[in-house]
């Protein structure tokens, strides 16, 4: 909004964190905060510092830069390992099916996703409150995979690298801090391999399957609904009520969809919003453009051994490695 100065300022208690202002400064006087400098000094300090990459980070660091050389370069400069973050989409997932067919019992009802994306979370909370109370209560595949990592490995520090800037903000909210303890984005990483002369393509393979085809395709628009649509079809076979879902992409358009649901014109009951046009492949910190983004995470959905979320054998594995904690303590990891 302008000043009595003829200048810019930005209210806070409107701005959604998207970060879109930020290339659009002709004097490029906003900036976001860059984390790598005071993260690095835990690298060699013992502490165990474990790397959790989003989903759209598929062909961000060149079309031969797998997930398994990614991982091989983030361990070279000192972290201890490498996690996807569609893991934890997946087992996000799981959860908001089963939030989906606990809430939604009629056809008036309806649910509000995506959980994963914080432009529009603040969207809702500072423009549309009196719809917030239909979002769901699961955190972002992120917050859970700090909580997961951190439940099993309680000395370390845990490191988000995707392509949001909101995630930074997300990361420090008072109901959610300390999950993750530092956001890097995609274009902060490429400028670090490129200090260090670190050549993605020329790194060795260290493959994990972590994550399915579902949560890997979180990373653009309509990947949570097309997600969330199989678990839900296999936990209740015999609903009434139709999953009908909708998606909106870009500020513009979350509002238009949102500005619907107010009026009473909208019969979806799953409603997925993401504050970038395409999704996170179109975050303000990637290294390519937003189709080519989506067409790289479409192969690497395409890649997944696990179809879908609740064919995963890994996110068995890993429930069945928190089966010590009770349940109380389990489901408020997913929760916010």
């Amino acid at each position: 909004q302008p000043s009595g100065e003829s200048r810019p300022i930005i209210d806070n208690g409107k701005c959604l964190s998207c970060g879109k202002c930020i290339p659009r400064c002709p004097l490029g006087a906003i900036n976001d905060k860059i984390e790598f400098i005071p993260m690095s000094r835990f690298l060699d300090s013992g502490i165990p510092v474990y790397a959790a990459v989003a989903p759209a980070a598929a062909g961000q660091f060149g079309r031969g830069g797998t997930m398994g050389k990614l991982r091989s370069a983030l361990k070279s400069i000192g972290f201890a390992d490498m996690l996807e973050v569609a893991l934890f989409a997946d087992m996000v997932t799981l959860k908001e099916a089963d939030e989906f067919n606990k809430l939604v019992k009629s056809e008036d009802d309806f649910l509000i996703t995506s959980c994963c994306c914080p432009v529009w979370v603040n969207l809702l909370v500072r423009h549309y409150g009196t719809l917030y109370e239909r979002l769901t209560k699961t955190v972002s595949p992120m917050i859970a995979s700090g909580r997961v990592i951190k439940t099993i490995s309680p000395v370390c520090k845990t490191v988000f690298i995707g392509p949001c800037v909101a995630k930074k903000a997300e990361a420090k909210h008072p109901e959610l801090k300390g999950a993750v303890d530092y956001v890097l984005t995609f274009s902060e990483l490429a400028e670090v391999f490129r200090a260090l002369d670190i050549d993605l393509e020329r790194m060795p393979e260290d493959n994990k399957e972590q994550s399915s085809s579902g949560g890997r395709t979180y990373a653009r628009t309509g990947g949570v609904s097309e997600a969330v649509r199989v678990p839900l079809e296999r936990i209740a076979p015999g609903r009434t009520v139709e999953f009908k879902a909708i998606q909106a992409n870009g500020v513009t358009e979350c509002k238009e969809l949102l500005d619907k649901i107010k009026s009473g014109s909208l019969e979806a009951n799953f409603i997925e919003g993401m504050g970038c046009e395409g999704g996170c492949v179109g975050g303000p910190r990637t290294n390519i453009d937003t189709a080519e983004g989506r067409k790289c995470v479409e192969e690497y959905g395409s890649r997944a051994s696990f179809t879908n979320p609740i064919d995963n054998i890994n996110v068995r594995q890993l429930l069945k490695h928190l089966e010590d904690l009770e349940k109380e303590h389990f489901d408020r990891l997913l929760l916010r």
